[in-house]
């Protein structure tokens, strides 16, 4: 699971507001290419029965609704000379000779979008409203969950209200608290003889808190475990999700703030652990990527292979944080903010970041599938740099294993996430 938020880090960083446009009834202004035919819907039939509407334009529920809206917008969206970024088709740039430029982020009827220049953003809301019926929210305050909060300071994400609203669901508003979501040392398995609890209220609890981790990577490790074992959950899988729900009781409002006047460094953190699954061995690979001391991309997930070392796990995990490594490097590349250093990707094991660069340890490696051997070309090109680190401060181990009370608190903080009661408005 992994989730983004490089756009809001650099309009941070930047010290840009970020404004909000809605598209009344957006899949309504879609064109159709195809001939679809409905039958007469009551109280607009005539006399003649027997005939049926051709549409023109799109209808909710039709297949091809959500594709003529994107079709529509993106032709709105050339014709007012933006940029469509090739790496990521909802990400739109318009530039100006002065180096004036305005951003866009198009999510179905929602558009989110800042700049550095007032006169663009009106011309652009201008624009807008006189194509398409449109509701100007002003700046965004909240988002698809999300409550946003534009500070002098920089711009704060978080999900106080959901958060509450998932413990009130599940009656655990009133529960005792606890300092992390998982102890050391828990393996959730799979136990046929176990007696099963309730599936679909496990899957519910698993899905409120799968959509949390849009700002709470501190959450991704143990929401991730918890969610393997949908199938057949028994007490024990019960216990661990209660103890997640515990954490989020006691810390309900923490978020990640983007600072202001932060420099646009990307830099990643890549980790594993080692057979951490009991029942198929796989490991779990981890990855975040900062910008200056916050979060903007995390991902906690199981490796699809089994690996025959730590040094093959920590690789495999490597070579997955440079992929998202590379798409994050074309966006802000997109955004005027090239990097033209090479990502430095702190491991702590030195054999991966020795297997990186030298191919000559054929013998060790010669199982690994070729995919992941597409790391040693990033390293030789100086596009990624993997750069040994202390295991002590290595952030992705937040994303790949449970960790002790005082070391979990310490990646935290690192994470750029913190209480919101501790921030002004």
């Amino acid at each position: 699971m992994g989730y983004h938020y490089n756009n809001t880090a650099v309009a941070a960083c930047k010290g840009w507001k970020v404004h909000q446009l809605d598209v009344k009834s957006a899949f309504l202004h879609g064109e159709l290419i195809e001939d679809v035919y409905v039958e007469q819907p009551l109280g607009y039939q005539r006399e003649d029965t027997s005939k049926v509407y051709k549409l023109k334009k799109a209808l909710y529920g039709l297949r091809q609704a959500p594709r003529a809206w994107y079709s529509k917008i993106e032709f709105y969206f050339a014709q007012e000379h933006f940029e469509k970024c090739s790496h990521e088709h909802t990400l739109f740039v318009k530039k100006n000779s002065e180096g004036k430029m305005l951003i866009v982020n198009l999510y179905v009827d929602d558009l989110i979008y800042t700049g550095n220049d007032i006169k663009m953003f009106e011309s652009f809301k201008h624009s807008m409203q006189n194509n398409f019926a449109m509701t100007d929210l002003g700046k965004m305050r909240y988002f698809l969950g999300v409550e946003v909060k534009q500070c002098d300071d920089g711009i704060f994400i978080s999900q106080h209200k959901y958060t509450s609203e998932i413990l009130e669901r599940f009656s655990m508003e009133k529960c005792n608290m606890v300092c992390n979501p998982i102890v050391t040392g828990t393996k959730l398995v799979k136990d046929e003889n176990a007696r099963a609890i309730d599936a679909n209220k496990y899957k519910q609890m698993v899905g409120c808190l799968m959509y949390l981790l849009a700002t709470r990577p501190d959450l991704a490790y143990s929401v991730c475990l918890v969610a393997r074992h949908m199938e057949r959950p028994t007490k024990m899988h019960l216990s661990a999700i209660k103890r997640i729900l515990r954490y989020l009781r006691g810390i309900a409002g923490c978020g990640i703030l983007y600072k202001k006047g932060e420099e646009v460094r990307l830099t990643g953190w890549s980790g594993s652990d080692y057979a951490g699954d009991i029942d198929d061995r796989k490991s779990t690979s981890g990855y975040v990527f900062m910008i200056g001391d916050s979060a903007i991309a995390w991902s906690s997930k199981k490796q699809p292979i089994i690996t025959l070392s730590t040094t093959e796990a920590e690789y495999v995990a490597a070579a997955s944080c440079s992929c998202q490594g590379i798409w994050l490097r074309r966006i802000l590349h997109h955004l005027n903010e090239e990097q033209k250093e090479a990502t430095v990707t702190p491991c702590d094991n030195s054999s991966s970041i020795k297997l990186s660069k030298n191919p000559v340890m054929h013998g060790r490696c010669k199982h690994i599938d070729v995919r992941f051997h597409f790391l040693r070309d990033l390293a030789k090109d100086g596009i990624i740099e993997l750069m040994h680190c202390n295991s002590q401060n290595q952030l992705a181990d937040i994303l790949t294993k449970p960790l002790k009370l005082e070391t979990f608190c310490n990646l935290r903080t690192k994470l750029g996430i913190i209480d919101s009661s501790n921030e002004s408005n």
